[in-house]
């Protein structure tokens, strides 16, 4: 996707219509916003803020160290659904020899995590879209990291066709969970400044 000015954007996306495809998305201009698709829907999302980024690079490293050396933690990758679904998760857990050969965009197939880090321009995405997408694409595992609470893990694990309530795990405790492998941290953890 090519740099272009503002201006240049918009009437570049505007002369696209729903639906949008995945073919729509790869012509669209790399201009900082993240665009992903839902049921044909454009979704738009600001660049992450500071914070935003704090807490995916922490919960990152702190995946990363407890991964089997089998498997690998990436962020924003593209995960195409279908035609008309293609979401761009925060993080997510995938086999090292998936990553080898995927070019572009990972199939949900290939995850065994992800996870979200809710923002208040994502809000309905994350704790609604996103979780009912994921689930129907198959995804095993889905964290969503709420940092105005503390902040909490939601972890929503597969039931069939759809995520059985999640279990909620608050800053101040440590968490040990065992999908896609064993891991412990304390949430406080993907907030805390490192001074």
């Amino acid at each position: 996707m090519a740099t272009i000015e503002p201006a240049k954007h918009v009437a570049r996306t505007e002369a696209l219509s729903a639906p949008f495809t995945v073919d729509d998305l790869l012509e669209i201009p790399d201009d900082g916003f993240r665009y992903e698709l839902f049921n044909g829907s454009l979704l738009v999302s600001p660049a992450p803020t500071p914070r935003h980024q704090r807490v995916i690079t922490r919960l990152l490293l702190i995946l990363q160290t407890a991964a089997p050396p089998d498997l690998e933690c990436l962020t924003t990758v593209n995960v195409r659904e279908n035609d008309e679904n293609c979401y761009i998760p925060d993080l997510v857990v995938v086999p090292e020899k998936v990553s080898e050969r995927v070019n572009l965009m990972y199939s949900p197939r290939d995850l065994l995590l992800a996870a979200e880090v809710v923002s208040p321009t994502s809000r309905t995405q994350d704790r609604a879209v996103k979780t009912a997408a994921y689930a129907e694409a198959g995804v095993p595992v889905y964290w969503r990291i709420e940092p105005a609470e503390g902040p909490a893990v939601y972890v929503y694990e597969l039931d069939g066709c759809s995520y059985a309530e999640p279990s909620i795990h608050k800053a101040g405790t440590t968490v040990t969970l065992s999908s896609p492998f064993p891991v412990s941290f304390d949430p406080a953890q993907l907030v805390d400044l490192r001074a």
